[in-house]
């Protein structure tokens, strides 16, 4: 389920129905897993909890919307190759040629549709959890490292690091 606002695209990754049992009873709550992103390389997630999906939702985007991170983008693809992990789930993600498009399974896709990576190849290693998946794809993510940067830590312009990179 995609839903937009002016600036940000929403999606939810997992509704999640949870049950506590008291005394009295069961207390039956929602969870909601949602990403926000700009398609520009700006990010987030968020994690909502409340008695009603609507509310959980909300929730989850608020937290989204605070937790954003910014993500290099080179020509609709990632600078270079990572793999992270967290918990027992590892992400591999590489970078891709133009026309490519965004190999990935649902929960990495719509990350990367939100972030604004067009080519891109990923791979899921150990569990596919979402919410294990998506915070290991948000420590790639965030690890990711732009020509710029590179190029003013080596000392070096960004035009001659562009030049030893084609050779």
């Amino acid at each position: 389920m995609v839903r937009g606002t002016e600036e940000f695209v929403e999606k939810i990754i997992q509704i999640s129905r949870v049950t506590k049992v008291t005394k009295g009873g069961k207390r039956l709550r929602f969870s909601a897993l949602v990403i926000v992103g700009d398609g520009k390389g700006r990010v987030g997630y968020g994690l909502g909890k409340a008695p009603e999906v609507p509310d959980a939702i909300r929730k989850a985007i608020e937290k989204a919307k605070k937790s954003l991170i910014q993500v290099p983008i080179i020509g609709g693809t990632i600078p270079h190759s990572i793999t992270t992990k967290f918990g027992a789930s590892t992400i591999l993600l590489k970078p891709a040629k133009p026309g490519t498009g965004v190999i990935a399974g649902g929960t990495v896709r719509a990350i990367m549709d939100a972030v604004g990576i067009t080519d891109v190849v990923t791979k899921c290693i150990g569990s596919s959890n979402p919410h294990n998946l998506v915070k290991a794809t948000f420590r790639a993510l965030s690890q990711l490292q732009g020509l710029d940067y590179v190029a003013k830590k080596r000392g070096k312009t960004f035009e001659d690091l562009k030049r030893e990179m084609r050779v």
